[in-house]
């Protein structure tokens, strides 16, 4: 096994540069005298919310959500001005329920001031008087956390009124969700907040112009938020030059699968796959070999070992094939069987469908059963086709958000790559990675 490598100077690591492993997360003070609060500070005594938005477009960060939509473009689209409807909301999204995805856990417990530094500046560039953080029920740690550092952002004059003396004020909340999967879309998780039905709305209008109660609303994801402060004290170039590719800054990458190392690390957007894989997570373990890899959470397609070499930034790996998505990458060796593999997966988008659409309430249950039935043994001939045409009928364009489409992902790719282990298991009438 290699000898893990050192972590990044702190200066390249804007985002996980206090976090430290097994100790608490730093109080105001001790953020304070990392560098925190520097940011907005500056923000709110030198620069105008049109200049911040300028600076994170000018840094091309995109969204770590998933979506990889530029972040200050989407700002853009709210409206501004007196004549502006209010009150604007802003919204974090940490209803982090992706299968293989952590990173967002990481950030949330390590260093929560850093979010709420990010929600400041955010909120302070759309003019935003009211923030929720919308958390995943689940994290427990992260909640405790994150009350306690929002306690102490209030009484050190970071939110509330005329924060640090200025005209801005922001009152912010933690609500914790109930724990549904597709609260990871935005609009369902507005419905959520508002107490609703957590179903995605019709779009248009967009939440940027009626959002949460009908008021202008963004909503970020945690990863993108921490992002913020690093920007707007060092400026765009410093944050571009992080990247490995024209997407700037860091990012944080995950393995999960049998690793010799499974983690996540901050490393420059654009890092290669091989190069988390070997370096950090210490390649695979003493006698499996990697088959492929689903390289951005549970909702992407799968590559291959010959794509080791592809860069994890968002342009590139869709010319590979898949998505970056959230960068956790969850790998399938050769003890692992890829029908059972994406079963499992299927399994949870079906028990996680909204039910809002025909086409993902009934036909993820319907693939669900199949693939079980092939894992069985119990599969009939036309089931390979049968699940060809679900992945066609359920992908983009046929439903009302992505959530089917990004179930249909791994097993459409998996169908085209791992066919052979899919014909063995009918051939067999039987999983052949199962005892006999």
């Amino acid at each position: 096994m290699t000898a893990e490598p050192p972590p990044l100077p702190a200066e390249k690591r804007p985002l996980t540069r206090n976090i430290r492993p097994g100790e608490a997360p730093l109080d105001v003070r001790g953020y304070e005298r990392a560098g925190g609060y520097v940011a907005v500070r500056q923000a709110l005594t030198t620069l105008s919310p049109a200049e911040v938005t300028q600076q994170v477009k000018d840094a091309n960060l995109r969204g770590r959500g998933g979506a990889g939509f530029p972040t200050g473009v989407k700002w853009a689209l709210v409206p501004m001005g007196p004549d502006a409807p209010r009150p604007k909301y802003l919204v974090v999204n940490a209803d982090e329920m992706e299968p293989g995805t952590f990173k967002d856990r990481l950030l949330l417990e390590g260093d929560p001031h850093l979010l709420i530094e990010g929600v400041l500046l955010a909120a302070y560039a759309i003019q935003a008087e009211v923030a929720y953080i919308f958390l995943r029920g689940e994290y427990v740690e992260a909640e405790r956390c994150l009350r306690q550092a929002i306690a102490q952002a209030e009484a050190a004059g970071y939110l509330g009124a005329h924060i640090l003396g200025s005209d801005f004020s922001l009152s912010l909340h933690l609500h914790t969700s109930a724990g549904r999967y597709i609260c990871g879309e935005e609009t369902a998780l507005l419905n959520a907040l508002e107490g609703r039905r957590a179903v995605p709305r019709a779009k248009p209008p967009f939440p940027q112009l009626c959002g949460l109660w009908g008021k202008p609303t963004i909503v970020n994801n945690v990863e993108t938020l921490c992002n913020l402060p690093g920007i707007l004290a060092h400026g765009a170039a410093w944050f571009k030059g992080l990247s490995l590719t024209a997407n700037g800054g860091t990012k944080i990458f995950g393995v999960s699968g049998r690793a010799s190392r499974p983690g996540a690390w901050e490393l420059p957007l654009g890092t290669p796959i091989g190069q988390i894989l070997t370096e950090c997570a210490g390649g695979m373990r003493e006698g499996v070999q990697l088959r492929g890899l689903i390289p951005g959470g549970a909702s992407t397609d799968f590559l291959l070992p010959e794509h080791l070499d592809v860069p994890m930034d968002y342009d590139t790996i869709g010319k590979a094939g898949s998505r970056l998505g959230t960068g956790t990458m969850i790998l399938l060796d050769d003890r692992t069987c890829p029908v059972g593999m994406v079963g499992n997966l299927v399994s949870f988008f079906a028990h996680e469908s909204c039910g809002w659409c025909t086409p993902c309430r009934d036909g993820l249950p319907w693939t669900e059963k199949v693939l079980t039935a092939i894992e069985a043994g119990q599969g009939q001939a036309h089931d390979l086709d049968r699940l060809a045409r679900h992945v066609r009928l359920l992908g983009p364009g046929n439903t009302f958000c992505p959530l089917a489409p990004g179930a249909m992902a791994p097993l459409g790719s998996a169908l085209k790559f791992f066919r052979d282990d899919f014909e063995r298991h009918l051939r067999e009438q039987r999983c052949p990675w199962s005892s006999p």
